[in-house]
């Protein structure tokens, strides 16, 4: 395994203040945020540490030169958009780009993106299937194409009020993941996993790594925290971040030991990237550094 970080957290950093940070935190790799320039719909989006949109063979040359530079790998590139919003407009911008940070990771010989499958926050599941099988057979297929692993997050997405109330990402639970998978079987189409978002939902967060082991392209390392007292007083049909807290991994309710022993029995030996939203260390930039040196630290103990 290689552990990694998600850099969206370093916004204000560039692409080889990135890579340089990951060397001297001693950190294998790092998951590439692409979005679209100067777009930021929520927190942690429109972030662009690689501009695809106008990706040429100097581009090229450029970012490999910087990755030989510093010697850290690039786990996957990272752009999560909502390709079945509502807005067939919004939808078609989300999906081209989407495409072209796919060519990008092909071209780089990365071989992963991060997304959402996306959703209509408006609609039911299966008000949203038929828009699923439309869409997500051609991303796939492109993917394939560019030999490109997809891992989808499995971030329900409904925390603020424009994605309430069911959320902008079907890719929700492993009963959904099963539906997913059985219509689109491609090897090249599996899963983002981030265990905190299970623990939240009141879910098994081991059990479907032995399940889906075929499908963990990649894994988020976040850690979460549920506060038991407001559940009790708001109820799980409130907005989420009125009961649970994001958190550094080893601050929440995750037992690691037990995450990467089911990891190892399962073979997986790729990226482990960690994914900082814990507002505690979030009010400076030396603040978010230490998060990051802090989680690396903590997940060393159980990586072999």
């Amino acid at each position: 395994m290689t552990l990694g970080f998600v850099s969206a957290i370093l916004a204000d950093f560039t692409l080889e203040e990135a890579l340089s940070f990951a060397k001297e935190s001693n950190l294998d790799c790092v998951e590439l945020m692409c979005w679209p320039t100067g777009i930021a719909e929520r927190r942690y989006a429109g972030v662009t540490h690689l501009d695809v949109t106008e990706f040429d063979e100097a581009s090229e040359a450029a970012t490999r030169t910087l990755l030989d530079k510093y010697g850290v790998g690039i786990s996957a590139l990272g752009y999560y958009p909502n390709p079945l919003d509502a807005d067939q407009e919004a939808a078609e911008k989300n999906i081209a780009h989407l495409k072209k940070v796919i060519e990008v990771s092909g071209k780089l010989g990365i071989g992963r993106v991060n997304t959402f499958i996306g959703r209509d926050p408006k609609k039911s599941i299966e008000e949203n299937w038929p828009r699923f099988k439309q869409v997500w057979p051609d991303i796939v297929s492109f993917a394939e194409a560019n030999n490109v692993f997809i891992g989808i997050e499995n971030c329900p997405m409904y925390f603020s009020k424009d994605e309430w109330p069911s959320g902008k990402n079907l890719a929700i639970s492993p009963a959904i993941w099963r539906r997913m998978f059985a219509e689109i079987p491609s090897p090249n189409f599996g899963l983002n996993y981030d265990p905190s978002h299970l623990v939240w939902q009141q879910m098994d967060y081991l059990k479907p790594m032995r399940e889906f082991a075929g499908r963990l392209h990649h894994i988020h390392a976040k850690d979460v925290r549920v506060d038991r007292h407001r559940l009790d007083d708001v109820g799980i049909l409130a907005t989420p971040l009125e009961y649970h807290l994001p958190k550094l991994p080893g601050l929440g309710e995750i037992e690691w030991g037990k995450f990467f022993s089911v990891l190892g029995d399962v073979g997986y030996d790729g990226p482990v990237v960690i994914e900082v939203e814990d507002r505690a260390y979030e009010g400076s930039l030396e603040g978010r550094k230490q998060a990051l040196r802090q989680s690396a630290r903590f997940l060393r103990n159980f990586m072999p």
